[in-house]
């Protein structure tokens, strides 16, 4: 199969396909695979990240293919998405391209449909290199961005995502996928279909999820979006594990 594939829970638990975000890595829903163990979860690294093939395109398109190939690969007819910030985006394209495929939505701090100028600014940003020179130097970095994520995941982003490449210790996802990202959620955020239960995880000290996508949202969805909004930055789950998880519980049973 085209990605990296992390499972966890029961195997024969109803399918839940995780989808992460930019410069992350499927391992990184290790609290909701702890919390919610009677799922079957499939948690993919996107091409780019991870032990994924980084080879381009790093488009919306390829990255719905990639991860219905993987579905097709585990035999799984039908499964419901979680999505994390551009995972979010990933999960709400595949659920417009294969809405066959799609039971139930939820997109934590989803982030799609955002500003141009922001996103030219965070591709620029995104360009300079960030190797350093030793591993408790990307600790402090990573424990700088994430303010609110508890010292033992970060520790576990460390032992996962962190490696030594090109003579420095770098985080395992390619620079130029990452950049393409902000291009791409630079265009038009899509709306879920009518009748496809949604939850949508906005974070209050982010400001990624816009007013209106959320009213294109509840025009579609009517009854069929649940939006729970938590006071976190935009690392929600990881910040609010046990809340998220009980959240998803909700609407994934």
């Amino acid at each position: 199969m085209p990605l990296h594939v992390h499972h966890a829970g029961d195997p024969a638990g109803p399918p839940v396909l995780a989808v992460h975000g930019v410069t992350g890595h499927g391992l990184r829903f290790a609290p909701l695979f702890a919390a919610l163990p009677t799922l079957r979860w499939i948690s993919v690294d996107l091409r780019g990240h991870g032990r994924s093939p980084w080879v381009p395109p790093w488009n919306l398109e390829q990255h719905v293919e990639d991860v219905l190939e993987v579905l097709d690969a585990e035999h799984v007819e039908r499964v419901a998405v979680v999505g994390h910030s551009f995972g979010g985006a990933v999960a709400a394209r595949l659920a417009r391209t294969a809405p066959e495929r799609v039971t139930r939505l939820a997109l934590l701090d989803p982030a799609h449909g955002l500003d141009p100028q922001d996103m030219l600014e965070s591709a620029e940003a995104g360009r300079a290199d960030e190797g350093f020179a030793t591993r408790d130097d990307a600790r402090a970095a990573k424990a700088a961005s994430w303010s609110g994520v508890p010292a033992p995941l970060v520790d576990a982003e460390v032992a996962e995502h962190l490696e030594q490449r090109d003579g420095a210790w770098r985080w395992r996802y390619s620079r130029a996928a990452f950049v393409t990202a902000w291009s791409e959620m630079a265009r038009p955020a899509a709306v879920p279909r009518a009748g496809l239960p949604t939850l949508v995880v906005p974070a209050l000290r982010a400001d990624f999820v816009t007013d209106d996508w959320l009213a294109a949202c509840r025009s579609a969805l009517g009854d069929d979006l649940t939006v729970a909004p938590v006071d976190t930055g935009h690392m929600v789950y990881l910040e609010r594990p046990d809340e998220v998880a009980a959240l998803l519980a909700e609407h994934l049973r």
